[in-house]
């Protein structure tokens, strides 16, 4: 599908334009974070702490008087860092799993799948949990440990698509004009798997700022004292009942951040899967 194709799709679904244009102006507010601040976000002012919003404050500021607002903007940073390595990680390795498995098949496949098959039946949120644990905490660790738990299923969904694909006539004609090994399977077969795999990875990304937050809010994300949606929630929760907006705010964040994702690979979902109704 040309761009063009794509962006017009994109133009008559409401739905992936508001999400993919939630996710623009988010990609903006963190590369712009540094002019956008009203404050330093790691600046503690213990007279102010605790303040409603108001002037000077437009979100109020928390336990340690720091400018919610600020550490809001500067937020979104770890939350895209963590999407973008996750992303870069998941899909060449599911993908390269799969393709594997699905052309090859015999010993190649049986050891893959079965390897694919062990990650996939422990509970990911935990197993993503584990690995920080033994890595220790930061931003890197937890975009490592969330791929490592995610890319399972884009294996399987590879493999199922190139096992259709494998006796196709396109592959046949492809290995009579001479291509083959690394050739064939990255520049004739991937480009094939590709959509659904970003389909999937659109509505997947949802999930994984979930999973991240989570992190954060358990100290196992961002270390401190950089901003994270996650960490500023577990913050906000020990004045939940008199200063709720401490906690209230960065949550919306992330339901809004999650909520694009989903409205963005809904939409890619109806232009690039074809098997969707």
């Amino acid at each position: 599908m040309s761009t063009m194709t794509l962006t017009q799709g994109l133009r008559r679904s409401p739905s992936s334009t508001i999400g993919l244009s939630i996710i623009v102006f988010l990609v903006f507010v963190a590369l712009l974070a540094p002019w956008l601040a009203p404050a330093d976000p790691n600046w503690q002012d213990a007279a102010n702490r605790l303040l409603p919003p108001g002037y000077g404050h437009w979100l109020g500021t928390d336990s340690y008087g720091r400018d919610v607002l600020s550490r809001l903007i500067y937020g979104t940073r770890p939350t895209l860092g963590l999407v973008l390595l996750v992303t870069v990680i998941t899909l060449p390795l599911g993908l390269s799993v799969g393709i594997l498995s699905g052309y090859y098949g015999g010993w190649i496949e049986r050891i893959l799948m079965r390897f694919t098959d062990v990650v996939m039946s422990m509970p990911r949120l935990i197993l993503a949990f584990a690995f920080v644990a033994m890595l220790g905490p930061g931003l890197v660790n937890g975009a490592l440990a969330l791929a490592l738990t995610t890319w399972p299923a884009y294996a399987r969904q590879a493999r199922a698509e190139i096992q259709l694909l494998r006796k196709s006539d396109y592959l046949a004609a492809a290995e009579m004009m001479g291509i083959g090994g690394i050739r064939l399977l990255w520049g004739h077969i991937m480009p094939m798997c590709l959509p659904s795999a970003v389909v999937r990875l659109a509505l997947d990304l949802a999930g994984i700022i979930l999973a991240a937050a989570g992190l954060g809010f358990l100290g196992l994300g961002a270390r401190p004292p950089m901003a994270e949606w996650g960490s500023m929630v577990a913050e906000g929760m020990q004045v939940i009942f008199d200063q709720w907006w401490i906690a209230a705010i960065p949550g919306v964040a992330i339901l809004i951040s999650s909520l694009a994702f989903n409205l963005l690979g809904d939409g890619l979902r109806d232009l690039l899967d074809p098997h969707h109704d």
